[in-house]
């Protein structure tokens, strides 16, 4: 694609939090908390990995090997948002994001694994819907079980 001249717009998700609006773009480590924000994405992972997540990385269209295709999607722009609001808000506040694309199966599942796990709401608005995520389900009832042919890079 690149080489075509075709570029891919990076997957960006902002969110509100105590009167400020924050913007995550995947893979970014420019955040003032960045080194936080990416441990307590690993400590969540780990933590939803023991309970029973499994990386989808079905939809990484990316040339690389599966170690550093779950490490891709590790570094969504949702994720990452997800990460910094649960070091940055008290317990049982409900965790709000708008997104310019919409969000892979992934983010998804890993969402519905978040509300649960933390007892939080997640309202995502990707692309396409709102996402309303809470005690491990969505309200779109995971619509369509997403195309994977639709674009929703993150």
């Amino acid at each position: 694609m690149m080489e075509r001249g075709i570029k891919k717009t990076p997957g960006c998700s902002l969110m509100e939090l105590n009167g400020n609006v924050y913007e995550f773009v995947a893979g970014d480590q420019s955040h003032p908390q960045s080194k936080e924000i990416y441990a307590k994405l690993e400590n969540m992972m780990q933590g939803l990995i023991k309970a029973g997540y499994s990386p989808d990385t079905s939809e990484v269209f990316l040339d690389l090997g599966e170690e550093d295709k779950k490490t891709a999607l590790y570094q969504h722009s949702e994720k990452l948002a997800i990460a910094y609001a649960l070091i940055s808000s008290g317990p049982g506040v409900t965790i709000r994001i708008v997104k310019n694309l919409r969000m892979c199966v992934d983010c998804h599942h890993m969402a519905k694994l978040v509300s649960q796990a933390y007892n939080r709401e997640l309202i995502v608005k990707d692309k396409t819907r709102f996402h309303h995520f809470r005690h491990g389900s969505c309200s779109c009832k995971s619509y369509a079980n997403f195309d994977p042919h639709s674009n929703h890079r993150n």
